[in-house]
C-alpha cells in the first residue's frame, strides 16, 4: 500500500473515531470534541492501526479537507466538524460572506426544495465559500448540483453561522427561501 493509500485509510479511520464512532477503539472524546493523541494513539494501536505521532501530524497536514485540528499544545486532537455525536465545539457566531455553496445530489433536490437544508444526524449543516467544493461534495452522492445560499441574507435575518478551524461555514438550517436552485436544479 502507497502512503498516499494509506493516510486516506488512517484519515477515514479517525473520521469514523472523531466524529461518530469513538467507542469503536474505545476512547472518550471530552465535552469539545477533543481525545489526547497518546490514548488516540494506543487505542488505535490496540485495535490493529499502529501510527506514530508523526506520521499522524503527516495525516492530519495532508488531508485535502483539513477534517483534523490538533489542540494548541499539539497533546489533543479532534475533528473540526461533521461529528454525530454529541459535542460543543465552541465556535463563535461569524458573519458569514453573502453567498456560500452547498453541494448535493439531484435525488435530494424535491426534499430541499420543500423543507430546506436540514443537518440530518451531523450537528450543522455545512457550506463553502468556493463552488468548486461543493461541487466536488456533490459528487460524492452521484450527479452534483451547487446550490447557492443567500448566507448574508439569512445572517441579516437572524440565522447563526460558525466558521469551523477548516474552513467549512456551519449553520443550523437553510430554510429554502434562501437557496438558490441553479438551472440544473430546476428540472
Amino acid at each position: 500500500m502507497s502512503t498516499k493509500d494509506r493516510h486516506v485509510r488512517v484519515s477515514k479511520f479517525l473520521s469514523l473515531v472523531l466524529r461518530h464512532q469513538p467507542e469503536k477503539v474505545g476512547v472518550t472524546l471530552d465535552r469539545e470534541g477533543w481525545v489526547s493523541v497518546s490514548a488516540l494513539l494506543e487505542a488505535l494501536g490496540a485495535h490493529g492501526l499502529r501510527l506514530s505521532v508523526d506520521e499522524l501530524r503527516e495525516v492530519v497536514r495532508s488531508n485535502d479537507k483539513q477534517r483534523f485540528s490538533f489542540s494548541a499544545d499539539g497533546l489533543s486532537i479532534r475533528a473540526s466538524q461533521g461529528h454525530s455525536v454529541e459535542v460543543e465545539l465552541g465556535y463563535e457566531p461569524r458573519q458569514p460572506p453573502p453567498t456560500l455553496y452547498h453541494g448535493t445530489a439531484e435525488r435530494f433536490l424535491p426534499s430541499i426544495k420543500q423543507q430546506g437544508l436540514s443537518k440530518g444526524r451531523r450537528h450543522h449543516v455545512h457550506l463553502s465559500e468556493q463552488e468548486a467544493t461543493a461541487v466536488t461534495v456533490g459528487r460524492r452522492y452521484g450527479r452534483p448540483v451547487v446550490l447557492e445560499i443567500a448566507s448574508g441574507a439569512m445572517h441579516a435575518d437572524g440565522h447563526a453561522f460558525f466558521r469551523a478551524a477548516n474552513g467549512v461555514w456551519l449553520t443550523e438550517h437553510v430554510p429554502a427561501r434562501y437557496i438558490s436552485f441553479g438551472a440544473d436544479a430546476r428540472r
